[in-house]
């Protein structure tokens, strides 16, 4: 049997940086875990346009539906902000996304036990946190048509369209009850049904996959303002959460917040099974490219190697290899190395991005 396949797609800002330490993690399966990938790299987003004019080629996307995942870095930056809208950067990760039908987002909130305090709420609050948020991806604000900026008497008008099928709804709630079986079996949906015609759909359908085929899980609604609320409030009251597009892009950052930084939370977004049975999957952290320290050697790459954990997880079925990346994640900040984003106590000095990406290597060495 052939190796199975990433295509990394390191993309802009501190992207590159992260991604060679994932990198090592990946070297280091094939030398020494028993895993060996069969990886090649490509352009995405800003780098694109420099060289190509277009933020994904055809080419990459051509490449990212035949791989069993893709590992993506970040995209865009402040130089690119004058281009037409549809060469920005943020298009070509769009793009993947809804070509490649990646319509479940896995974003998991889990607070280490050794950055308990770092978080801006009270220890008692966050400690033992895990939770996960379920976004629907391809659809709603974010691709409803018709959208755009037009003219509209004497001023112009910006248009975005809330849409959603019953099925964009059926098949994203069934991944997050599926998902919950194996953790909580909890499930809150949250939309805005007192608002919005598309609430009071999503919360029909999310009902009905419910009593029809997952009565086991316990589940309940929540709208997203008052979700927002709870966050903040109570973080532990919650399994799984699932959502629409914008009002994940939202939740998740605030839920983000609660483990004290965005440079440790990783993401998977997953799509139908292809032939092998493995699904479309691209797994990318929550953080942005952050081009205001890209080249210095501080960001932190923690949340992209949790992200090609949770390749392990959902892509490659080595769940234990997995809990072995997180694990030696959790060593190394249980032994106090710290990045310039996690650095709360005073005469910590920060080590680099490479230096963390040393220390987990190292650890995972200890493990065998």
């Amino acid at each position: 049997m052939s190796n199975p396949s990433l295509l990394i797609l390191p993309g802009d800002g501190i992207g590159p940086e992260v991604m060679a330490e994932v990198t090592k993690i990946i070297d280091w399966y094939g030398a020494k875990g028993g895993l060996k990938f069969d990886v090649s790299e490509d352009l995405v987003g800003g780098s694109a346009y420099d060289k190509y004019g277009v933020p994904l080629t055809d080419e990459t996307m051509a490449k990212a539906q035949e791989v069993d995942a893709v590992l993506l870095g970040a995209v865009g930056g402040p130089k690119y902000d004058t281009l037409d809208f549809s060469l920005k950067p943020e298009r070509g990760l769009l793009r993947l996304r809804k070509e490649m039908d990646l319509f479940a987002n896995l974003r998991p909130a889990q607070c280490f036990d050794a950055l308990a305090d770092f978080s801006s709420l009270k220890i008692d609050v966050v400690a033992g946190l895990d939770l996960m948020i379920v976004r629907e991806l391809t659809a709603g604000l974010y691709f409803g048509e018709p959208r755009g900026i037009f003219e509209e008497g004497n001023e112009r008008v910006g248009i975005n369209t809330q849409r959603y099928t019953e099925s964009e709804i059926d098949r994203v709630a069934r991944s997050a009850f599926e998902l919950a079986r194996k953790r909580g079996n909890k499930v809150t949906s949250v939309e805005k049904a007192n608002v919005m015609e598309s609430g009071v759909l999503w919360r029909e359908v999310v009902q009905k996959v419910h009593d029809e085929d997952y009565p086991d899980v316990e589940l309940n609604h929540m709208y997203a303002d008052n979700c927002a609320m709870q966050l903040v409030r109570a973080p532990k009251q919650f399994d799984v959460i699932v959502t629409d597009n914008m009002f994940g892009d939202i939740l998740s950052d605030c839920a983000a917040m609660l483990t004290g930084s965005l440079g440790m939370l990783p993401s998977a977004s997953l799509g139908a099974p292809m032939a092998n049975g493995r699904p479309k999957a691209m797994y990318e952290p929550v953080h942005g490219s952050a081009p205001d320290i890209a080249g210095q050697g501080k960001a932190n790459p923690i949340a992209t190697i949790l992200s090609f954990a949770m390749a392990l997880r959902y892509s490659f079925d080595q769940g234990a290899e997995a809990d072995r990346v997180e694990a030696a994640v959790e060593t190394v900040l249980a032994s106090g190395l710290r990045t310039a984003d996690l650095l709360g106590e005073e005469g910590v000095q920060p080590v680099s991005t490479s230096e963390m990406g040393d220390a987990i290597v190292a650890a995972l060495d200890a493990s065998l």
